[in-house]
């Protein structure tokens, strides 16, 4: 809820998400939950004041992982009711922003043999997230994991969206354990001709823009209300 304020302050309509948490709840629940709450805000969003043609999806870390899966549900016919659910309301966010995210669950030693020196402190907690996120899920589950790993849908070519993916702005910080998700999210949007703008904060750790007394933090809230500002504009319609 602390971001969720940091855009009501900036004089955005926030509707902010509470999701059932792994691993009380494993994967699909949080899925499932965000995919209920989007049926809900296309249904009751104008009652308050939205507008449906200006939504922004936003996450970071856990929560970057839901925006972008969110929107693929609603960009993709799924195979599972929740995301069907989501996909039949018609509404495709504007943008999604999905900040510092974990953006393929599964396979979390990538991260080790990916970046050397990774400490077995932040291994061990990035293995931990995937033991609770994923337990007793099976591939040969209703779409499998394609929503607890929405990258590895997008790095699919062969699997194309039926409508048109809206286009992506994200941060992360050089020092992120998680930084390689975000290289490959702008690696596997830009090979699908959509729009990714991505800004790389030299040195800054997981989720630093939390830390707003910091100049990057700042700076990262700048880039993100500059990208609402285009994005939102009348003649970005």
């Amino acid at each position: 809820w602390v971001f969720g304020l940091g855009y009501a302050r900036a004089g955005y309509l926030v509707f902010n998400v509470e999701y059932r948490l792994a691993p009380e709840h494993p994967f699909p629940a949080a899925v499932e939950d965000v995919c209920r709450a989007w049926t809900w805000l296309a249904a009751n969003a104008e009652a308050y004041g939205g507008d449906l043609s200006r939504v922004v999806v936003a996450g970071e870390s856990a929560g970057a992982n839901l925006a972008t899966a969110l929107t693929l549900a609603t960009t993709f016919e799924r195979p599972e009711p929740f995301a069907r659910a989501a996909y039949e309301t018609g509404l495709v966010p504007r943008a999604t922003m999905p900040a510092c995210g974990i953006l393929q669950v599964s396979d979390p030693e990538r991260y080790q043999r990916r970046k050397k020196g990774l400490s077995p402190w932040a291994q061990d907690r990035i293995s931990e997230v995937a033991d609770a996120y994923l337990r007793g899920v099976h591939c040969k589950d209703i779409g499998g994991l394609d929503l607890a790993d929405p990258l590895l849908l997008l790095e699919r070519l062969h699997h194309a969206p039926s409508r048109p993916l809206p286009p992506f702005f994200t941060f992360v910080g050089t020092a992120d354990p998680l930084l390689d998700d975000t290289r490959r999210l702008k690696i596997a949007l830009e090979r699908r001709g959509v729009p990714c703008d991505v800004r790389y904060y030299r040195g800054e750790p997981h989720a630093f823009h939390a830390f707003v007394m910091l100049p990057n933090a700042r700076e990262a809230w700048r880039e993100t209300f500059s990208f609402l500002g285009k994005v939102l504009s009348p003649s970005a319609s």
